[in-house]
């Protein structure tokens, strides 16, 4: 069967990946409704094309952090992608360069900061969880800054982790033969079988609970890289890391599986692109599937989107050649989205090109 879309390679992940795996990787929190929303609230965003525009030639290249990439689509961290294909984060990290564009490797990953530089040039940003244990923090982002990553992606949303039911009746634990190989060297490496899902355990043994808007300071001062915060949701929230000296907020609610019931990204994307005010870029990651889904992000005041199980799904599927042929696939969408919009470069993607439920809500309301 021709894959034709991002979603068709969930299917094969689904037939291939032993069930603990695919359920790890699919599932959300509790009912899963933010899960849903995620991609739901995509479809209820309509275009208000433009017509009779020269689109013979477009434009997609853009810079995030000062770093020139192809396209505003970059690669969110997922962990534990061994689990997914055995080579992993590396397939990933080439299929990224080949695009590219921009991998973000998770604190979990499968493949250690080193092991991933060394698949060649390409543009890389760590994604970090603050530990209780400070110095292993240090190291870790010392040892991303020497691997040359760019940017330190701090998660923010998950002082504990979200109830995943199928994590939790999977009994979910690292397959043994992996480990985190971040954490390899620091007798982190391994997740104990447990009562519930081995992860819960994991990080609630690890992760710092007290983690506060002081310890984004802390982390400025063992650090030169950007920092980009990532799970933020509200404006209150965007001007305080602003505030603090966030070189960008990534608008995530961690896939659905952390607090359910709360909204879209895209639908909380545009409160947070108004309050940072131009300041620092915003991106979004969650429920992105479609070139379209780029568009509304870009046009909602977005200066990129990061991609997530679509990555897993693909490589679980075909490896390297499925994240290539994954981000092919959107890249085209967009582009394709961008020529019948009448826009031919990023800065041509407005407001106006765009309908949501609120504009309608606005409009019904001033008429009546």
């Amino acid at each position: 069967m021709e894959i034709t879309n991002v979603m068709e390679y969930e299917a094969i992940a689904k037939q291939k990946l032993p069930k603990m795996v695919y359920d790890y990787y699919a599932s959300g929190a509790e009912d899963q409704w933010t899960l849903e929303e995620n991609r739901n609230a995509f479809s209820r965003i309509l275009f208000r094309p433009r017509i009779l525009i020269d689109v013979s030639k477009i434009d997609m290249t853009t810079t995030v952090l000062g770093f020139k990439i192809s396209m505003p689509i970059m690669i969110a961290p997922t962990a534990m992608q061994k689990m997914a294909h055995p080579e992993g984060e590396y397939a990933t990290a080439r299929a990224a360069s080949a695009a590219g564009t921009i991998m973000t490797l998770s604190s979990w990953a499968t493949s250690s900061v080193e092991e991933v530089a060394s698949t060649g040039p390409g543009i890389r940003f760590f994604q970090l969880y603050v530990l209780k244990d400070r110095n292993v923090v240090a190291q870790l982002v010392r040892r991303a800054e020497r691997a040359g990553f760019k940017a330190i992606a701090l998660t923010v949303d998950a002082p504990r982790l979200g109830r995943r039911e199928a994590d939790i009746k999977n009994r979910f634990t690292l397959p043994p033969f992996l480990t985190l190989k971040n954490f390899e060297g620091l007798k982190l490496g391994h997740m104990n079988k447990s009562d519930d899902s081995g992860l819960v355990s994991y990080v609630a043994g690890q992760i710092d609970r007290s983690l506060s808007w002081k310890d984004m300071k802390w982390l400025q001062t063992i650090t030169n890289l950007p920092i980009l915060v990532k799970g933020v949701l509200t404006a209150e929230d965007t001007r305080i890391a602003i505030q603090t000296g966030a070189a960008g907020i990534i608008v995530s609610n961690h896939g659905g599986r952390q607090l359910d019931y709360v909204p879209a990204t895209i639908s909380a994307l545009e409160e947070v692109v108004k309050a940072a005010q131009g300041r620092v870029p915003v991106f979004l990651d969650g429920g992105v599937r479609r070139g379209t889904d780029v568009f509304k992000a870009l046009a909602l005041g977005a200066s990129g989107i990061f991609i997530g199980r679509p990555v897993l799904f693909s490589l679980a599927a075909e490896g390297e050649a499925g994240v290539r042929k994954a981000l092919q696939m959107l890249r085209d969408e967009f582009e394709l989205t961008m020529a019948l919009s009448g826009c031919t470069s990023l800065k041509e993607i407005t407001r106006n090109h765009i309908v949501t439920e609120s504009d309608f809500l606005r409009t019904t309301a001033s008429r009546l």
